[in-house]
């Protein structure tokens, strides 16, 4: 239950030190200088989010509030530290004196004065995610799972899949039916492997980073007095990108709240994208329902992107099933309509985004203000080769470089033994993903193939032991390779044909790495030989060597290339958005399941809205069905088509030499 909003002390000084009318527009007026109760804050994107925060924060300390009575949970430490120092800045030191931090942070300290309560001591230790996953994985082992069956999950799907319970708060069955599918006949196996872990936590005095969560929202609930003594410490509760958000997360606050009701939630419903890992767009939705008399305040003036560029993503929201009304406008004058182009293929998408790169480079841009986004990490593979071939330095998030991806160094390691048969580091590799061979055994057969040859795979000896048959498949394939004369193309289709089981075999997240084999093939369509497609995924010049090893403190001079997910809260002079496709973005994954379309139309907007001058949409046509590592792909996504003004929201650009 939420009581009614304690009233707010009145400021001692009668004019403010800080002339906020003027330092803000009305909307962030009226949300910093609102009086009491809840609060929610639509702040589309580019619109002030944190500075709003940032003077909410010196308005409640000026008003006469105790810094230490306002809680400020961000998703990052350095949020929240960012957020105190300006708040600093512009009134005084009070301002650091907020407690402020993470969701995790803050439990953890609730959790060291009164664990107790849930059954912990104060001396509690944590265990990070590599931990959690040691533990569950011996777990798995002394319940004898490991054996008894050849498919059950590893360690990591394990982990995945018990966080996505707690975050999410289902049953380990309902995560299974949605997300690993494959493993549904072993929810009992699964539920042990999950009970048992909890059972090795709490006699260890261990906690995870969901139990953190859980457990903080268990005290809560549970012990009522503990509940209203810390909401009344807390006499303020603000809460950053609310709509990220999980259900644990949003209980936390509620509770937080419940003795005097002054909560302000701060986010975009729009911006919503990140289901995957537990936020829940319900909770930005349902704020009003939850906490009733709520005030909501939308923010709407842009300070980031041209209005061409707003109006197309105004359009681009426009069309969502259920949001908070917003239309983002900027008061600047100008701007370039964003351009709309259908490349013939997908290399020659690779092809014009390099070209107008290469452009907007000798026009001036900065590397660093230029920004390729697409939904999954694959999708800039073709980009990536042309970029290392034309000596333009990038930097990718969210997702591996693609010769760096571990099944794409399975594959490779086939076809550079195919080349150079002694090649032992690539045998030991290949040795190793056949079941039985551990390290010690791939050393020995990979010496014994470069002195003796293929046929050293396949003695007596060998086709006794359990690997014997893996053996035998693997001399067969490897002699089919290095003896016959088949085009490039058929031998990554034979490499790619012994290597599905392996794959499925080896990796829990198999399906998603599909797609990076096939653009891996489609790329070796383009050669006439072997030697010359693994110098060129494989070599890079000492100066772009040179600025990997520097790191971050050098990546002004690299393009950045990025998964949509991990652009969020990032902006850039000009953006591409590739892979613009039924099947792509949306992803094939989504079409039959409605919220996930929206969530997929969200993302769309959340990619757009990172453009400050120019914004590039580029929908491919895709190739057909190539073999059976392709995805079913359609036209250009429906995104675009459910806009019923696109052509006068956009600029054609189709180019022959595209």
């Amino acid at each position: 239950m939420v009581r009614g909003p304690r009233p707010m002390p009145q400021g001692q000084n009668k004019t403010p030190a800080i002339p906020y009318a003027s330092a803000l527009n009305p909307a962030q007026y009226q949300a910093v200088t609102h009086p009491g109760g809840p609060l929610l804050v639509i702040a589309g994107a580019g619109t002030g989010k944190t500075r709003t925060l940032v003077y909410r924060v010196a308005y409640l300390v000026e008003q006469g509030v105790d810094p230490r009575s306002i809680l400020l949970l961000t998703f990052t430490r350095k949020a929240a530290q960012e957020m105190m120092e300006r708040a600093s800045q512009i009134l005084d030191a009070r301002c650091a004196m907020v407690a402020g931090g993470t969701f995790h942070s803050f439990a953890n300290l609730i959790l060291r004065r009164y664990g107790s309560h849930v059954g912990y001591p104060a001396s509690f230790t944590i265990a990070d995610r590599s931990d959690a996953e040691d533990i569950l994985n011996l777990i798995r082992t002394d319940l004898g799972f490991h054996k008894d069956k050849a498919r059950f999950p590893k360690k990591r799907a394990l982990m995945n899949i018990i966080s996505r319970a707690a975050n999410c708060q289902m049953s380990v069955g309902q995560v299974l039916a949605q997300e690993y599918p494959q493993y549904e006949a072993l929810e009992p196996e699964i539920e042990e492997i999950a009970r048992t872990y909890a059972r090795y936590k709490e006699e260890r005095a261990i906690m995870d980073y969901d139990d953190l969560l859980t457990k903080c929202r268990d005290l809560l609930r549970d012990h009522p007095p503990v509940r209203q003594r810390l909401s009344w410490t807390y006499a303020h509760v603000l809460i950053d990108e609310f709509q990220d958000t999980n259900a644990v997360q949003a209980e936390i606050g509620a509770f937080l709240a419940s003795e005097h009701g002054n909560i302000m939630a701060v986010g975009d419903d729009c911006q919503s994208i990140y289901s995957f890992r537990g936020a829940d767009f319900r909770n930005i939705m349902d704020f009003p329902k939850r906490f009733p008399g709520s005030t909501v305040i939308t923010l709407e003036e842009n300070y980031r992107s041209t209005q061409p560029i707003l109006s197309f993503t105004n359009a681009i929201i426009e069309n969502a099933r259920e949001k908070y009304s917003k239309r983002l406008f900027t008061k600047a004058e100008g701007g370039a309509k964003p351009i709309y182009t259908r490349p013939p293929s997908e290399l020659a998408q690779a092809l014009y985004v390099l070209q107008r790169i290469q452009t907007h480079l000798q026009e001036g841009v900065p590397p660093h203000q230029i920004a390729v986004l697409f939904r999954a990490g694959w999708h800039s593979n073709d980009l990536e080769v042309l970029l290392g071939k034309h000596g333009i330095a990038f930097v990718k998030y969210g997702g591996m470089k693609f010769i760096e991806a571990a099944h794409i160094k399975d594959v490779l390691a086939f076809l550079k033994a195919t080349v150079n048969p002694a090649d032992t580091i690539s045998w030991h590799r290949i040795l190793q993903l056949l079941e039985g061979v551990g390290p010690v055994t791939a050393k020995r057969l990979a010496e014994n193939v470069k002195e003796k040859g293929l046929e050293s795979l396949v003695s007596k000896s060998l086709g006794k032991r359990k690997y014997g048959q893996s053996l035998r498949i693997l001399h067969d394939t490897m002699t089919q390779l290095t003896t016959g004369g088949e085009p490039v193309s058929q031998k990554i289709e034979a490499v790619l044909t012994a290597y599905q089981p392996l794959l499925e075999a080896k990796y829990d997240d198999a399906p998603k790495r599909i797609p990076d084999l096939r653009s891996l093939q489609l790329l070796a369509e383009r050669y006439e030989n072997l030697e010359t497609l693994l110098a060129d995924l494989t070599l890079e010049s000492p100066e772009q060597a040179l600025a990997r090893e520097n790191g971050p403190r050098h990546r002004k001079d690299h393009v950045v290339l990025s998964t949509i997910h991990s652009a969020k809260g990032l902006e850039w002079h000009t953006v591409f958005i590739i892979h613009l496709v039924d099947g792509h973005l949306p992803s094939s994954y989504s079409l039959h399941d409605e919220d996930a379309i929206e969530e997929e139309r969200r993302l769309f907007y959340v990619a757009a809205t990172r453009a400050k001058c120019h914004l590039y949409l580029v929908a491919p046509k895709v190739q057909g069905q190539a073999s059976f590592y392709s995805l079913a792909t359609g036209g250009p996504s429906r995104f675009l088509f459910e806009i019923g003004r696109l052509g006068k929201l956009v600029r054609r650009d189709d180019p022959e030499a595209a």
